[in-house]
């Protein structure tokens, strides 16, 4: 079996290393495996399952274990064009300023593009786009240095647009319209000013990769819901190693944006994807900028100090669901679980690093419960829960210290997103703050939150900051609600960071191509569009809905005519 093969296969799992595998080894050890090298000190070893143990956070490591990443979309609204003009992006794309992206490049990482509407063409009918990486297409040539998807040149895609039927040439599409809805908000072209939307910087170079969906085996490990839309961590890693090769071979500033998130992981921004995109983001002429999520009114977030009890309610017709419990330095927790029914379970003190599988005498219910004492990446005690096939009602859950503990620390608990569940279970009493998505914790990105452009008013659906940790999360709000795509009008957080992304394309252009500032990274523009941020006076910034305030491109550029 090949590499690609096992990349691909079901059969194989994908774990995630922070160490080099040497090729050689392959033929000397009785292992089934295949080792790909990705960037930053990370790779993923494909392994043959049958040959170890199921997965496990005891005996991979949490981090080894790709987390799955679903589209952060919120649903449909009625079309206003004021959104775009609410980020100051229309006033900086004239006159005397004129930016409207040119030489910058967006990377969006999705579920691809429509690369024959006309949005994402010039005016002689070419594409603007330079490079699109299908992950799901596995029979043509994968871009060089990759093992899998096929990749298609902007040669191949104007090709391809000449003729009548482009599918036949170029058969990569968006058929989940995330992907296409995201790069005509940032990067739709003004090719006549009869579209009913307009792109933030539309004179942009557009690259794209659109993500592979997950293994079926990981997708029964988080019990992700059937049909729900959800994308492996490694797979998102490759995607970002991609668009910064781009960047190194064509010498051009790149802004890489992400519409996806997920509640797992320590919400410090600790996880492999986060460190790699913090890494991207120190970056010369790079910018990386990922949506909050849509997290905040979803009551899947709980926070309380220990000894406490946790109450869970679960629907009728659950199939089961997963969840996290992060713990705080010094104190090392125990647990014990109480069902609908009254069933109790045993104390589970995590004196092992076994899993420990709950079955209940008088319910149909299977918990596994895993646990590492001191969670690698972020240095503190995760539990990991699995319900499978759980009771309706309310579940109880005891956190308290172990013996020998003081108990006086806090210790925050996360469902899965709304899209991963098939029915939503959710606390009783819950936390909307600490409710951003991974990895929109990461320090060194810019990270988004969503607010309604019209009304002004904050969207009760977008992710609160801060990070576990206490830092400063999300940096900016942008409009979010009834945003205009090509597609049609759409809300979510993803929305509002790709309009934001669009405005640091503007920037970029200013900035990097233009001379100005030739050196700055995401940081840097970060810092750029704090200072020029449209704040109220009603608000103590920096805040944990608005950040720093609201996006105004235009006031940045004030800000700097000011100096």
């Amino acid at each position: 079996m090949t590499c690609k093969e096992k990349i691909l296969s079901n059969d194989y799992a994908d774990l995630i290393t922070d160490y080099v595998v040497a090729e050689e080894l392959s033929g000397t050890l009785p292992i089934d495996f295949c080792f790909h090298g990705i960037d930053d000190g990370y790779g993923v070893v494909n392994v043959n399952r049958s040959m170890f143990p199921p997965m496990s956070i005891g005996y991979y490591g949490y981090s080894a274990i790709p987390v799955l990443y679903g589209l952060m979309q919120a649903g449909d609204a009625v079309f206003d064009p004021d959104n775009l003009a609410q980020t100051g992006s229309i006033r900086v794309q004239n006159p005397p300023l004129s930016l409207q992206g040119a030489g910058v490049v967006l990377g969006f990482i999705d579920t691809g593009i429509r690369y024959e509407l006309d949005a994402f063409r010039n005016e002689d009918g070419s594409s603007r786009i330079m490079a699109l990486w299908d992950q799901t297409i596995q029979d043509g040539e994968p871009p060089e240095g990759f093992l899998y998807g096929t990749e298609y040149t902007r040669e191949q895609i104007d090709q391809a647009l000449q003729t009548e039927n482009p599918g036949q040439l170029v058969p990569s599409t968006d058929t989940d319209g995330h992907g296409t809805q995201m790069a005509s908000v940032a990067a739709g072209s003004i090719l006549n000013q009869g579209l009913t939307f307009r792109g933030a910087a539309p004179q942009a170079d557009i690259a794209v990769v659109k993500l592979k969906p997950a293994k079926q085996y990981l997708r029964e490990y988080y019990l992700v819901a059937d049909g729900a839309a959800a994308y492996q961590e490694n797979d998102v890693m490759e995607a970002v190693r991609y668009l910064e090769r781009m960047a190194i071979a064509l010498h051009r500033p790149v802004v890489i944006v992400l519409g996806i998130g997920t509640n797992l992981g320590s919400h410090n921004g600790t996880s492999p994807l986060a460190s790699y995109l913090n890494s991207v983001a120190r970056r010369r002429s790079r910018a990386v900028v990922v949506c909050g999520g849509n997290e905040g009114d979803r009551e899947h977030h709980y926070e309380h100090t220990v000894p406490d009890t946790v109450e869970i309610r679960v629907p009728e017709d659950t199939k089961g669901f997963c969840m996290e419990l992060w713990g705080t330095l010094p104190d090392i927790y125990a647990v014990r679980l109480r069902s609908p029914g009254g069933e109790t379970s045993p104390e589970i003190d995590f004196r092992s690093r076994e899993d420990r599988v709950i079955d209940f005498i008088f319910e149909s219910t299977v918990i596994t419960v895993s646990n590492l004492i001191v969670e690698r990446d972020a240095g503190e005690q995760l539990v990991f829960f699995r319900f499978e096939d759980p009771t309706p009602g309310i579940w109880n859950l005891q956190v308290y210290p172990m013996e020998g503990q003081k108990g006086t620390g806090t210790f925050h608990i996360w469902l899965p997103i709304t899209e991963f569940m098939e029915k939503n279970v959710t606390f009783l009493a819950p936390s909307p703050d600490v409710t951003l998505t991974e990895p929109a914790n990461a320090e060194r990105i810019i990270t988004i939150s969503a607010y309604n452009g019209i009304s002004g008013s904050w969207f009760m659906e977008s992710g609160r900051g801060f990070t576990k940790s206490g830092v400063i999360k999300p940096d900016l709000a942008a409009p979010g609600v009834q945003v205009p795509t090509i597609t049609g009008p759409v809300t979510g957080s993803s929305m509002a960071a790709a309009l934001t992304a669009g405005c640091v394309a503007q920037f970029m252009e200013w900035a990097v191509v233009e001379g100005n500032t030739p050196t700055v990274e995401s940081r840097g523009i970060k810092s750029f569009l704090i200072r020029g941020a449209d704040r109220s006076e009603n608000v103590v910034y920096p805040d944990n809905r608005w950040g720093f305030g609201k996006l105004d491109i235009n006031g940045t550029f004030e800000t700097l005519a000011r100096l």
